[in-house]
């Protein structure tokens, strides 16, 4: 008895499936322009990342182009970093972009503005003359370059709220004799896609 109810149960259900499947295919038919309309909707692409990113780049003991770079957050990543200019020369005087070479891909950073904002401050020093001490923080939003992206970061866009930081000690007597001991960070979040 128990197999017959089993086999009862199925066959109604086999039919209630069916006719749905018909209402469905029926309904479907009725509505192909809607169902075209939805599969022309743009989806992202697989792995597509958007969030937020938090960004550390410094030199130690350096005015130079060279630094180092570590991202947390939406990208989790690491490498060198070097001012270049837009055609990819380095820029020893910082005055357009960053470019941080990560283990998993690359983009630039527009950093002219703060790296100005940050020059302006620079034109007092030392700001403890009698320390022999320089302390300057500017903050200013600095974007992604567009089409700048490679490997992983391909296509990668958005920007940063970013400070700026710069902490020396010069060689005393007189101050500008020369660093002794010098920090430059660049650090924020922004939200970033690629």
């Amino acid at each position: 008895m128990r197999s017959d109810r089993f086999v009862k149960a199925c066959t109604a259900a086999g039919v209630g499936i069916a006719t749905l499947g018909i209402v469905i295919g029926t309904t479907s038919l009725g509505a192909t322009a809607g169902t075209v309309a939805v599969a022309a909707r743009p989806t992202p692409a697989l792995g597509a990342v958007r969030g937020v990113a938090n960004l550390a780049v410094y030199s130690i003991n350096s005015d130079g182009p060279y630094f180092q770079a570590i991202v947390s957050g939406a990208i989790g990543d690491y490498g060198p970093a070097v001012t270049v200019l837009p055609d990819g020369k380095v820029d020893p005087e910082h005055s357009s972009e960053m470019e941080l070479e990560l283990r998993h891909g690359t983009f630039r950073l527009y950093i002219g503005t703060i790296v100005s904002e940050f020059r302006a401050q620079t034109g007092h020093e030392p700001v403890f003359s009698r320390t022999c001490s320089d302390y300057f923080r500017v903050t200013a939003t600095v974007p992604i370059v567009a089409g700048s992206g490679r490997g992983l970061y391909r296509g990668a866009s958005g920007k940063f709220s970013l400070s700026l930081v710069g902490n020396e000690d010069q060689e005393t007597s007189p101050c500008r004799s020369g660093i002794a001991r010098q920090i430059l960070l660049l650090t924020g979040s922004g939200t970033v896609s690629f």
